[in-house]
């Protein structure tokens, strides 16, 4: 079984998707990304951040444009 790595709960950051047991949006990583930061830099800058965390995200906006 796959380890569900991004939730959403209304209780948390108005609902937007985040990275399970963290207040770090998907939003926040991809704009990080899009705007030249490297994933070293994300996981130096967020030490609860992972590689696999940011890899979910990417898929999960993979998943959100195909719609």
């Amino acid at each position: 079984m796959e380890k569900k790595l991004i939730i959403s709960d209304p209780t948390v950051m108005m609902g937007k998707p985040v990275i399970v047991g963290t207040r770090i949006t998907v939003e926040l990583i991809l704009e990080k990304l899009a705007n030249g930061e490297t994933v070293e830099q994300l996981l130096q800058a967020h030490p609860r951040l992972s590689r696999e965390a940011i890899q979910a995200a990417l898929g999960f906006l993979v998943k959100t444009v195909r719609r």
